[in-house]
């Protein structure tokens, strides 16, 4: 309590040395120059005209000529446009710092037709979205925004802010933050057409509209809504997809006669056979990619009520439909039981009489198939996302402005399952026990199983509610008084959020009573945060030898929670200008964030174990029992009672025989930790049009929110700390018979994340007579990760996991590929009325971050060739072929999702962008 007190008093001292304050709580970069079209380091912004807003994303400081302390990379409008973007994914998976996330390869995961942003895979918990300097909605309980809720269309351009923010916008500003600055000035009537077709199949395609009106001469309206359809794609469209080890119970069914022994069965084309195969592979009908349709529509407005208030805000509505997997994957229901097959039973053949031992007029027979009749499983799943903003600005004095606003975002989601049934009736009774003498079960194919026993579930429905209210004051000091180097600029306000989640579960899955979903709880939560802020820029010194200009500043944030206490974060920065050639700058910050929902809030769920064997997405959480394969140390194998190395298949859907107990933590605490950047901008006057910018980085990240996942438990247990007091062995325990029984994955405080890199940026664009057209700019952007250590608890040692690729190395479980290094580079030729750009994006080689493998992916390069060019006054077409020479995703042997990671690499393939505006 002391100690709030005394965070309190500093923040009340802050607040009252900045009693004159000016500006708008929007936060955004210097604009990118208007030929770029490679992702740029935000860094200047130029002096406006007079009333209007100055912004740099990164500090909410309205100061003439500002630059940014922090590495900002910005993808301009022309960028955009030249990728043929339907969606933020078109775009942003060739910015280096935005690793991995969840994209429209993400089987499995309860995205539902979502794109996730996540930097410096560091979680996508950990990045925070905002929209126009605020904060997007949320959709799912991992605080994660759905960034193809923003329309492409309305986008003049994103700023990317690495290095941690959290004390100018609050908790989750952990790896940085993704601004997305919106055409907010839009005159005019503009309509697009585009689509995107890979030559290996698949699509997508959709158009959008944009209006923009003045209302007189005191304020602008424009409304947006974009359409965007993609088809669906199945693993059999791509060679390099094909898992014919991935197989599922038979199709055709496996009978055995419990009193003599005899097996029977159908193969997949429906053909008796006393030699049957226990297993299928339906693989190639999985969906890599799934279809949705999205609808956005967005209207943002201003109008100048007097000259000393402006009224302002935004409304966005996004309608989401998609088909996906879910998280137990695509894989058919199956059954596993001994029945009772009636002497009568209209459906057997002399053949199958022949295998059968009748007692009493009815034969006891073990029946294991797939119930393929039901279909794959599928999410039919709709998201409707919204918000609303609405507030007032204005100037308070001529140095000074005010702005204060309120806004609310909603997101919820309704799905339907299908390809899935009741495993017990009403009266408890087995299903599929009770329908075997009058559906017939012998043979691939019979379509009676599918109306006997399948059952659309209601599945769940989740709601995300997100309020936040806000004013700020900012501005300089020029109305008091200036320092010999010039006015010191400030900002502070006040802000409040509440936050709150909900689930509700089919009863089927609150029971698990379903043949695949396992046991999902329902839950809901809710917490809220009051905070104070501030920020300061003072000028030290200018004009002098070796300092044209150096300025310091600071920012601090008191964080009050309902349900975390009482957290205090803050930032130090420096910019020193050399010379009009060289500048110095650096940050030094605390950071925070709260858990998530999920973590804090979610019941115990759970799914088979052995879900872990035969869901494709599920597959790098665990791999194989060390004990059977040989590698394990042989004391604790004999100390915990496991079998004899090569006695079993531990991969084996069999060896998991009870549950993977998943859910939140009540008594999970903030993350804590320090960032830190350093880096230097070249503007060389002798090379005018050269701008180079260098920065190191630190992320460190302390009592990091996280899970241990079997593959790690076990690993530590019998492989790399094989003690008898190694608390991660009673994360997976074992059966009388030695195999596996249960694993427990709930959300802890567990270890740290140690990142430390380089970003380099560069461009140059160059005029010269003697050049075809107007000119040729040349640009690169690449991140280079020196290392990164996880430590995924304090028990265990931390593991270097720079340039590798698996699940050991993943610090959420969703971005599985952690390169050294990836870079976009660029070459355009600017014409009259356009460009021709042609770009090139790498992906450093990775290895594995197994135990004891040697597995390697080699480095990835992919091409696009693209151009822009307006043809007449109102009609500009884009186009282009993105990679261009169809380079598949590289292959690993194990942990992938169909053999690769969509989360990292291209599984499109060569694909050709269309795109035609009109516009008046």
């Amino acid at each position: 309590m002391v100690k709030s007190y005394r965070h309190g008093a500093a923040m009340a001292v802050l607040a009252f040395a900045m009693t004159q304050a000016s500006g708008t709580a929007l936060a955004q970069a210097a604009p990118a120059p208007q030929d770029a079209s490679t992702p740029q380091d935000s860094t200047a912004q130029a002096n406006p005209d007079a009333g209007e807003d100055i912004v740099v994303t990164g500090t909410r400081i309205p100061v003439p000529g500002l630059t940014s302390s922090s590495p900002v990379a910005s993808v301009g409008e022309q960028q955009i446009k030249l990728q043929s973007a339907l969606t933020i994914e078109d775009f942003s998976t060739k910015i280096p710092q935005l690793s991995g996330g969840v994209r429209q390869g993400s089987q499995g995961s309860d995205a539902f037709g979502a794109q996730v942003l996540e930097l410096r895979n560091f979680g996508q918990s950990r990045s925070l979205v905002l929209i126009d300097g605020t904060r997007a909605a949320p959709f799912s309980f991992r605080n994660s925004v759905d960034v193809n809720a923003i329309p492409a269309s309305l986008i003049k351009r994103v700023d990317v802010l690495t290095g941690g923010a959290a004390a100018v916008y609050g908790a989750d500003a952990v790896a940085g933050v993704v601004n997305f600055i919106l055409n907010d000035d839009y005159e005019g009537i503009r309509g697009t057409a585009t689509s995107r077709l890979s030559t290996n199949g698949g699509a997508q395609y959709g158009g959008s509209l944009m209006l923009g009106t003045t209302l007189g001469d005191r304020g602008n309206v424009v409304v947006a809504a974009d359409y965007t359809q993609r088809d669906g794609i199945r693993a059999g469209q791509r060679d390099w997809a094909a898992t014919p080890n991935q197989t599922i119970p038979s199709i055709g069914g496996v009978f055995t006669d419990v009193a003599s022994g005899r097996r029977f069965g159908y193969t997949d084309d429906g053909a008796f056979t006393t030699n049957p195969s226990a297993t299928s592979n339906v693989s190639a009908s999985y969906p890599l990619i799934s279809p949705l349709k999205r609808i956005n529509v967005a209207a943002l407005f201003k109008y100048e009520i007097t000259p000393q208030i402006e009224y302002y805000g935004r409304a966005m509505y996004t309608n989401t439909r998609t088909e996906e997997t879910g998280t137990p994957g695509a894989t058919p229901a199956s059954v596993s039981r001994v029945v009772s097959i009636s002497q009568t039973n209209p459906f057997l053949t002399d053949a199958i009489r022949n295998q059968l031992t009748f007692v009493g007029g009815a034969a006891q027979v073990n029946v294991s198939r797939s119930l393929a009749e039901l279909g794959l499983v599928t999410y039919e799943t709709e998201r409707n996302t919204l918000q609303f903003q609405s507030g007032l600005r204005g100037p308070l004095t001529d140095a000074t402005r005010w702005t204060v606003y309120a806004q609310y975002g909603r997101s919820t989601e309704n799905s339907l399952i299908r390809g899935d049934g009741l495993v017990n009736n009403a009266a408890g009774a087995n299903n599929f026990a009770s329908i075997v003498n009058t559906v017939n079960i012998f043979g691939p194919r019979q379509p009676g199983l599918g109306g006997a026993l399948g059952t659309t579930l209601n599945g769940f429905n989740r709601k995300r509610d997100q309020f936040v209210t806000a004013a700020t004051i900012s501005g300089t000091s020029a109305d008091l008084f200036s320092l010999p180097a010039g006015p010191i600029g400030f900002a502070a306000g006040v802000e409040y959020r509440r936050e709150t989640a909900s689930i509700d579960q089919d009863s089927a899955l609150l029971s698990g009573n379903s043949y695949r979903q396992g046991v999902q709880a329902a839950y809901s939560g809710s917490f809220d945060v009051a905070e104070l802020y501030g920020e300061m820029l003072v000028p030290l010194i200018h004009d002098t030898p070796l300092i044209r200009k150096l300025d310091i500043g600071g920012a601090y944030r008191l964080s009050d929670y309902n349900l975390f206490g009482t957290h205090g974060t803050w930032k130090v920065e420096a910019n020193w200008e050399v010379d009009r050639n060289l500048r110095a700058r650096g940050t030094y910050q605390r950071v925070l964030r709260t858990p998530n929902f999920g973590e804090f809030a979610a019941s115990t769920s759970s799914l088979p174990f052995n879900n872990l064997v035969t869901v494709d997405r599920l597959k790098p959480r665990y791999g194989g029992d060390p004990c059977v394969l040989g590698t394990g140390d042989a004391a604790q194998c004999a100390r915990f009672g496991a079998p004899a190395a090569g006695s079993t298949n531990s991969n084996a859907p069999g060896y998991l025989t009870g549950n993977y107990f998943y859910g939140g933590n009540p008594d999970i605490q903030p993350e804590t930790g320090y960032t830190t950047t350093a880096g230097v901008v070249l503007t060389p006057t002798f090379l005018p049009g050269l701008n180079v910018t260098v920065d190191w980085y630190e992320l460190d990240l302390r009592g990091a929110v996280g899970v241990i996942q079997p593959i790690a438990a076990i690993t530590s247990c019998y492989v790399t700390n094989p003690t008898a007091g190694n608390p991660l062995c009673g994360l997976v325990t074992r059966n009388a018979n030695g195999s596996f029984k249960d694993a427990f994955v709930n959300n802890q405080n567990l270890g740290r994340l140690l990142q430390r890199g380089l970003d380099i940026t560069a461009s140059y664009t160059l005029r010269a007579d003697w050049l075809p057209g107007k000119g040729l700019r040349a640009s690169y952007q690449g991140n280079v990760v020196t290392s990164y250590v996880i430590q995924a608890n304090s028990t265990v040692a931390g593991i270097q996991c720079k340039g590798t690729f698996g699940a050991t190395c993943s610090s959420d479980g969703t971005t599985l590929v952690q390169p050294a290094y990836r870079h976009t580079a660029g070459l355009g030729w600017l014409i009259d009325g356009g460009v021709i750009q042609f770009d090139w994006q790498r992906i450093g080689k990775v290895k594995s971050s197994a135990t004891g493998s040697t597995e390697t992916l080699s480095a990835q390069n992919t091409f696009d060739l693209s151009a822009s060019h307006d043809f007449t006054d109102v009609i500009t077409m884009s186009a282009g072929v993105y990679n261009m020479f169809d380079k598949k995703p590289p292959r690993v042997s194990s942990g992938g999702v169909f053999n690769t990671f969509p989360d990292t690499y291209d599984i499109l393939g060569r694909t050709i962008g269309f795109s035609l505006t009109a516009h008046m």
